[in-house]
């Protein structure tokens, strides 16, 4: 059965009088965005990892554990925790920690992340970019299993018949990886045995078969249990498609240009908004067009799970929380409806 969730990075908003709020009353924000979210019967809430200004949460192990309190049946993971620049062991026990006191209920998605921010702020080399992950994500799948780890590498200290503490109930943790493209992370979390997650966040959805493709290709091929298949893209949910794409704009143009300063893209257009909103990964539009659309994804794709990420830029808590009111109760039906 598909599974639906939402995504944030937390990005800092503005109050009812268009001032930036605190990052402080963002977290909170949040935290009661999960809340509705849990109650209206979403599969999953995931919080993103981000060490800028624009985007408020850095530790989301915390949030999701304020979450966790306040929830009962909702998962509650990372979208994504940036592995490199972590130790793996304590990812682990965070999200063990999690998932005990959520009742189970705890999931960790972990990449590279989309920002390298992280690496000068942790004392990390941007020339190790690929060691780093390849080794952390080792030595964490070892983890998994909850035995004595013995794992020796270039970028800790080895281990030998090492215990890691606390042990999740129901093992292994529910661990997944996000995967931005590249056809070797494809294969990697193939051969790791994780779930997959596919971010998408530019162009047709649908370019991104073959990799779903390959990764069952490659579970068959390394004797794996296929595991489940996910898609995080970014959306918006009015009631019309008039109001969503007037709405989001503003917001989104501007978080999208800041971000694109920083990497050399050139400014973006409206003709390019309505685009991507048309025939990219941006899920804008009533809840009837956005149905339309996640139902089309996940049947080109034969994804489990759809993860949108609703949140963008200054876009106020008010517009979120509808967003998701109207996600939850009109789309995810719609999808069910619509997919049989």
């Amino acid at each position: 059965m598909l599974e639906f969730g939402l995504d944030t990075f937390g990005d800092v908003t503005t109050g009812p009088d268009g001032q930036v709020l605190e990052q402080a009353q963002v977290i909170r924000d949040v935290i009661a965005e999960g809340v509705l979210a849990d109650r209206l019967g979403i599969d999953f809430f995931g919080v993103g990892e981000h060490h800028r200004e624009d985007f408020a949460i850095s530790a989301p192990e915390i949030v999701l554990a304020a979450m966790a309190g306040q929830t009962s049946r909702i998962r509650l993971g990372s979208a994504v925790t940036v592995l490199s620049s972590d130790d793996p062991i304590r990812v682990y026990q965070r999200f063990a920690t999690l998932d005990a006191a959520s009742n189970g209920r705890a999931e960790v998605i972990l990449g590279r992340g989309s920002f390298t921010e992280s690496f000068p702020l942790f004392g990390f080399a941007l020339d190790q970019y690929e060691v780093l992950f390849e080794e952390k994500l080792d030595l964490f799948t070892k983890l998994l299993p909850q035995a004595p780890v013995t794992w020796a590498g270039t970028t800790r200290p080895p281990l030998r018949d090492q215990r890691v503490f606390p042990t999740v109930e129901q093992a292994p943790l529910k661990a997944w990886i996000g995967v931005g493209g590249s056809p070797e992370s494809v294969v990697r979390a193939a051969r790791y045995g994780l779930p997959l997650m596919l971010a998408i966040i530019g162009g047709d959805p649908r370019r991104f078969a073959p990799y779903a493709d390959l990764y069952r290709e490659a579970c068959d091929k390394l004797g794996q249990t296929l595991r489940p298949i996910g898609v995080h893209s970014p959306g918006y949910v009015a009631a019309t498609d008039d109001a969503a794409r007037e709405e989001l704009w503003p917001d989104y143009r501007v978080m999208r240009d800041r971000i694109g300063a920083e990497r050399g893209w050139p400014p973006m257009t409206r003709a390019e908004f309505d685009r991507e909103a048309d025939h990219g990964s941006l899920y804008v539009g009533s809840p009837e067009t956005v149905a339309r659309k996640i139902a089309a994804t996940v049947k080109a794709l034969g994804v489990q799970r759809f993860q949108m990420k609703y949140s963008a830029g200054a876009l106020s808590h008010a517009r979120l929380m509808r967003s998701i009111e109207l996600y939850a109760t009109e789309v995810m039906p719609l999808v069910r409806k619509m997919l049989g």
